[in-house]
């Protein structure tokens, strides 16, 4: 199954451009047409990824992010004509993963994609784990267990993703913070203890209870 990425992009010409490119590159395309309804499509849609434009007919790009970061993790690669610092400074604070100019590479934009897609939905998107009767699926981001299932955020994803990595180990916290450092998800300590809590409040929910334990000034591990 490709992945899904969806274009944020007024510019009919630009728009066309992306979607020849990216097709060809074996991803499945769509764009955003009806610019009143655009957080309906991302809900709908459920992309991969998407690429936003900063200029757009309703609101701007940054507005659309910083509504789009309020209930979804999915990267957004920012693809504008905007090109001053500010304006990268900008996207980054609103969430954005990846900010390119116009015009742009295409060998620089299709690697920014490959890297990002690579990082968010690690080993193939189609990869399921399994730790004492828990499912993981990565592909959906969601979590089963005995027929019930939650729906995770991407980092609850990747923190689950490790943890399954690791069942039987002790995760010490430390590790788990780089490693979702190095996969561009800005965590501290404390927003790791907020996920985790977060994570066991989901997993209680389809009755899955005491599945991470914490060991004592060491880390995390999955009962397995």
């Amino acid at each position: 199954m490709p992945y899904r990425i969806l274009i944020i992009e007024d510019d009919i010409t630009i728009q066309t451009e992306l979607r020849t490119l990216l097709t060809g590159n074996h991803y499945d395309v769509s764009a955003v047409t009806d610019f009143s309804e655009i957080i309906q499509q991302i809900t709908e849609q459920k992309p991969h990824l998407i690429l936003l434009d900063i200029k757009l007919p309703q609101e701007s790009g940054f507005s659309l992010c910083s509504k789009i970061r309020s209930f979804s993790d999915v990267p957004i690669i920012f693809v504008t004509s905007c090109s001053t610092d500010m304006d990268e400074l900008n996207s980054i604070m609103l969430g954005g993963d990846a900010f390119i100019t116009k015009p742009y590479h295409t060998a620089i934009l299709l690697a920014k994609i490959a890297s990002l897609l690579k990082k968010n939905y690690p080993q193939s998107e189609r990869e399921v784990l399994e730790c004492n009767g828990a499912v993981l699926h990565l592909e959906s981001g969601k979590l089963e267990y005995r027929g019930l299932q939650t729906e995770l955020t991407r980092t609850e994803l990747k923190i689950l993703y490790y943890l399954f990595q690791h069942a039987g180990s002790i995760c010490a916290r430390a590790d788990l913070v780089e490693y979702l450092w190095d996969n561009q998800l800005y965590v501290d300590d404390n927003t790791l203890s907020v996920n985790i809590n977060r994570i066991r409040e989901k997993l209680s929910a389809i009755g899955l209870n005491d599945f991470i334990r914490t060991k004592h000034r060491q880390g995390y591990m999955l009962w397995s």
